[in-house]
């Protein structure tokens, strides 16, 4: 980073000493100079012609002339119509090396102070976690991880949807059909016990449906007077009340499901600072909703419910409380809004949510900014696209869910298989090796799902994102393995790789160079990470590292080398890479493996 400011600064200097022209060297733009050119940093001449009354390439050729001769870092140029291309001495990719190795918190940005709390997960209590989740875990997870290297004080909060119609609806089917199930009892994960009554719950309450159509109702009419919905309903008006059954009714179940999402968190590395009830929220989003009637910027209508118009913000009207005195979403989430508030005055308020709910989070900010809320401006979704398999989208109601537990389970043994027919497991104990297929599984998971930009929906392929070349997980998890085997060798042969020992060292390899450059850029891609929300820029970002390493252990040897100072630096180098593949994946929520 600091290098590329330099660049710039020695770019404005030549524009301003051969042609008179004032550029702060802030407004320099430089770019990576493209694969098929020599050169690190590109300087794009064009839009200066006009002042300068000359030719792009003629501009390039003057620049690159100056710069050759008066700024040491640069050694030599090259001009493809207006792009000129800079090539950087040797002796800086030493010297920048030399400054990494000494710097145990390159890439970490400074504290701002800035408080920022990061929602994710989110479950409901009625059905285990499923494909969709993960991403939303591993996307909340690795921007909480993002957002604290760049110095940001972090909080991590899952907010439970404990509460609602929809959690009534498994409690009611497993009253009418449970006969006393437990998970003990049945051998299954309580999450997914719970969820099977979720479904069973559709499943009788389509029947009834049918049977109301067939007998003349209205399918409309039908779908709200079916007796499980009847029932339903009654169900969630006595939970409200208090009523003392219905309540530990409740409390059974949760405890089941809440036991089961544990298990999950832990097997794929997520954890929270903070859990948030929605049980426990809502009365205080009813309280804001009595304030909106107070102040009239809400208004109530014949049949009691209550509204806010939020036309003149471009959206529409929106209940907030129910006829007959119940909570919707909304009323919920002021409540939360407010109670995250008062635990930890945020900056900023990450929801991190699919995009099927981006006008509920326009709708919470507008009806909080009316409400006069400090924290209303901090409240920012960032929306994430769904996740198909080929089969198409997923329905839990529908019991076609993609479930996590056995993708997880089903990823592990797809490593298991990939590891053991390319042979990588020799001198493992089979707890050893059954630790590296959790790696590579997670590590190839959490990777195809977080490569690819947050908004965009994606498709996931669990045999392609196991792969151990190309764009995955798993390459870079053996790239790591390979540097640690080299590091080890290095050890053992009493080679120290440190900044000392190639200090007499002055010529480099191109690919030793790409390799530094790329160590170089991590802060970049840290910040931009963090600006954005994206961890796909991380994911890049180690990506395009490994690559380089990879080319750079292709192409030039480590332990024949004769020159004891170039071997000490290639040791130096890989022992820096190691470090960023880590660091960056750690970003990800990625372990990375010493050996396989």
């Amino acid at each position: 980073m600091q290098l590329q400011h330099t660049i710039s600064q020695r770019v404005s200097e030549a524009l301003n000493a051969l042609f008179q022209v004032s550029v702060d060297a802030a407004q320099v733009s430089l770019q990576p100079t493209r694969k098929e050119f020599a050169g690190t940093y590109t300087f794009v001449t064009f839009p200066y012609t006009k002042t300068v009354g000359k030719g792009p390439e003629q501009i390039g050729q003057a620049l690159g002339a100056y710069l050759k001769e008066n700024a040491p870092e640069v050694k030599d140029f090259n001009v493809v119509k207006g792009f000129l291309n800079l090539e950087i001495q040797d002796a800086v990719w030493l010297q920048l090396l030399r400054e990494l190795i000494q710097n145990p918190d390159f890439g970490k940005g400074e504290a701002t102070g800035q408080n920022v709390m990061v929602e994710y997960s989110s479950p409901n209590t009625n059905k285990p976690l499923h494909l969709g989740h993960l991403r939303n875990n591993f996307l909340g997870y690795s921007v909480s991880q993002i957002l604290k290297a760049n110095g940001h004080n972090v909080l991590k909060a899952n907010l439970v949807n404990d509460r609602g119609i929809h959690i009534c609806k498994s409690m009611l089917a497993y009253q009418q059909f449970g006969n006393g199930e437990t998970p003990e009892s049945s051998g299954i994960k309580g999450d997914h016990l719970v969820g099977k009554y979720y479904v069973l719950f559709d499943k009788h309450y389509k029947e009834q449906i049918e049977g109301l159509v067939a007998a003349g109702m209205d399918k409309e009419e039908a779908k709200k007077k079916a007796p499980l919905m009847v029932e339903a309903q009654a169900m969630l008006q006595r939970w409200e009340q208090g009523e003392t059954e219905t309540v530990a009714l409740w409390k059974q179940m949760n405890s089941w499901v809440y036991a089961g999402f544990d298990q999950t968190y832990r097997t794929i590395g997520v954890d929270f600072d903070k859990y948030y009830y929605e049980s426990e929220t809502y009365t205080l989003g009813k309280e804001r909703v009595e304030e909106g009637l107070h102040k009239n910027v809400f208004y109530r209508k014949d049949d009691g419910s209550v509204w806010v118009d939020l036309t003149d913000e471009g959206l529409d009207q929106k209940l907030l409380l129910r006829s007959d005195g119940t909570s919707v979403y909304i009323t919920q989430d002021m409540g939360t809004a407010e109670l995250k508030y008062q635990d930890f005055p945020y900056d900023q308020s990450l929801y991190v949510v699919a995009d099927e709910q981006n006008y509920h989070f326009q709708v919470l900010k507008a009806v909080l900014k009316k409400l006069g809320k400090p924290y209303a401006e901090g409240i920012y979704h960032l929306s994430y696209g769904m996740v198909d398999l080929p089969s198409g989208k997923m329905k839990s109601r529908e019991g076609t869910v993609v479930d996590a537990d056995e993708l997880v389970a089903e990823m592990v043994d797809t490593a298991r298989q990939q590891t053991e027919e390319l042979g990588k497991i020799e001198g493992f104990t089979q707890e050893e090796a059954q630790q590296l297929y959790h790696t590579l599984a997670m590590g190839a998971l959490k990777y195809f799902l977080l490569k690819v930009d947050p908004k965009k929906r994606m498709l996931f392929n669990p045999q392609e994102s196991i792969d151990f070349r190309g764009n995955t997980g798993p390459f870079i998890q053996y790239t790591h393995a390979r540097i640690s085997a080299i590091l080890r060798k290095a050890a053992d042969m009493g080679i120290v790789a440190g900044a000392v020992s190639f200090n007499d060292l002055s010529q480099l390899h191109e690919a030793e160079q790409e390799v530094v450059t790329q160590l170089v850029n991590f802060p970049v891609a840290v910040k931009e990470a963090g600006d954005n929300y994206a961890p796909s820029v991380i994911a890049n970002y180690a990506y395009e590292l490994a690559k380089a390493y990879n080319r750079f252990y292709q192409e030039i040897s480590i332990f024949n080398e004769t020159n004891e100072q170039a071997r000490s630096f290639r040791i130096a180098l890989s022992a820096m890479v190691a470090r960023f593949v880590r660091e960056s994946m750690a970003l990800l929520g990625i372990e990375v493996p010493e050996r396989m």
